[in-house]
């Protein structure tokens, strides 16, 4: 899923504004990832998680 920042926020919007729009993209894309999912493996929830080993986790 490609999105493009200029789609979710404008330079008029305040810092929160930005990333409460960013939040909600984001949710919106683990919540798609995880509808379509077809194998056991669902999107995580914090996409920290990707750039962590299992042990720092």
């Amino acid at each position: 899923m490609s999105v493009n920042a200029n789609t979710i926020i404008s330079d008029e919007m305040s810092l929160d504004e930005k990333l409460a729009a960013i939040d909600a993209m984001m949710a919106s894309a683990v919540a798609n990832a995880q509808q379509t999912s077809s194998n056991s493996v669902a999107a995580p929830l914090d996409p920290a998680d990707l750039t962590m080993c299992l042990g720092c986790q």
